[in-house]
């Protein structure tokens, strides 16, 4: 494919080779937002786009806000990896990636020009409306893959997207002292919390141990909902906030 009409009207398209068809004929249903991770916006788009790398993205944001279109929303792009969100494997078939030019980790993890944050949210916003979206299903790349990625990153203004009118959010519990869970820790208060990442969507086993998995998990959950601290103890903040979110769901809050 060396050309497409944008989907989002905002866009400017830069076409990707690396895309297949939808499994299935799904449909997206859900946003994934990742961090570039490379030293230069030039080096990530680049890198999205040569058949080599088969890796791509549906969108990419500038640090000064610009949008690219890579890959049609129609087709399936190659940027979730191996992943899991509430039962579905192949992530890559049922969402939109957005690939957000910024150094991440591996480049002190810099913060987000307000600019881009805009852009990402208009992106957002019109790609939601479009597909009828749900806000708990706009995700960090972290989300579906615990341990192994880490982005878009603690940084990343999920609160301010949510008061825009993306995504799904509660106020994180402030941190504070009292009982706290962690590796090596066992029973039946382990096996709630695991449930309770599992019905949010994590890909959590519900065993009762609580593994190098579950803190996984949990850092991950952080990472998003409650990036004051990230360390993969299940303390108050986490539980609580974890319940707060689980509760504000449609399917559980009827």
């Amino acid at each position: 494919m060396t050309s497409f009409e944008a989907d989002y009207r905002k866009a400017l398209v830069r076409p990707s080779p690396n895309h297949g068809e939808r499994a299935g004929g799904r449909k997206p249903d859900m946003i994934l937002l990742h961090y570039t991770g490379m030293p230069t916006p030039d080096g990530a788009l680049e890198w999205l786009c040569r058949d080599e790398s088969q890796v791509s993205s549906h969108y990419f944001v500038g640090e000064d806000g610009e949008v690219l279109q890579l890959v049609p929303e129609e087709r399936r792009a190659w940027h979730a990896g191996k992943s899991y969100w509430q039962g579905e494997t192949d992530i890559n078939s049922v969402s939109i990636g957005i690939e957000i030019a910024n150094a991440g980790h591996p480049g002190g993890l810099p913060e987000y020009p307000q600019e881009q944050i805009q852009a990402v949210i208009e992106l957002c916003r019109d790609c939601g409306q479009r597909w009828s979206i749900a806000p708990e299903r706009v995700l960090g790349h972290s989300d579906v893959a615990p341990i192994r990625k880490v982005d878009p990153g603690e940084k990343f203004p999920w609160a301010g997207l949510h008061r825009a009118g993306v995504g799904h959010w509660v106020e994180p519990a402030p941190i504070a002292g009292g009982r706290f869970f962690q590796r090596g820790d066992h029973g039946q208060p382990v096996e709630a919390l695991q449930s309770m990442l599992s019905l949010y969507g994590y890909a959590t086993e519900i065993t009762g141990e609580f593994s190098d998995k579950t803190a996984g998990d949990v850092e991950a959950f952080q990472r998003h909902f409650r990036p004051a601290r990230i360390d993969g103890i299940a303390d108050f903040s986490t539980i609580d906030t974890l319940h707060r979110l689980l509760a504000s769901l449609p399917r559980y809050s009827s």
